[in-house]
């Protein structure tokens, strides 16, 4: 999320491009289109953050930025030209980072929180514990939070938090 995303669509055919079409599966989704015999860009239902990498006639790429979490899904890419019609599927899987902290609770207990990431972040504590505690909560959007507390009496506890967009370290004193 956040960064940029482009789909490809491969032109590998020594005809030319009569028509490209990158269209989101769903009902009422974003269609972008390019028409090469009326040099004409179409675009349905499609935010600002939709357009083409480069030109669609040498290369149909469509890219997004910034990436949010509604734009995960399948795209479809069709070309036209006198050869025929021609379909490529792209799926577009969006990973959110979490948010890490680290924390002492009322009783004292070291509380190791990754929020909000997609997919959820793992967290391990260091030195390793057999008396941790892990909540997960799920939020409409996709995301999870991952909440792990530890009983500790060591002077200093360290939290590792994984994740496929960052790995983090946080210690904590007592």
């Amino acid at each position: 999320a956040g960064h940029e995303a482009v789909l490809s669509c491969p032109y590998i055919f020594k005809v030319s491009l009569l028509m490209v079409t990158w269209k989101m599966k769903c009902s009422s989704c974003c269609t972008v289109a390019y028409r090469s015999d009326h040099n004409e860009t179409r675009k349905r239902n499609c935010s600002e953050r939709i357009m083409w990498k480069y030109s669609p006639d040498s290369d149909p790429a469509l890219r997004i930025y910034p990436v949010n979490l509604s734009d995960e899904g399948n795209y479809s890419c069709e070309i036209t030209n006198s050869e025929g019609n021609f379909h490529f599927l792209s799926s577009l899987i969006v990973i959110v980072p979490p948010t890490v902290t680290l924390t002492y609770d009322e009783s004292r207990g070291a509380v190791c929180q990754a929020s909000a990431g997609k997919p959820a972040a793992d967290i391990f504590w260091i030195p390793a514990s057999n008396h941790s505690t892990e909540e997960e909560i799920h939020h409409p959007n996709g995301t999870v939070t991952r909440v792990s507390r530890v009983n500790s009496m060591l002077p200093t506890v360290t939290c590792l938090v994984t994740h496929p967009a960052t790995n983090q370290t946080l210690s904590i004193d007592s």
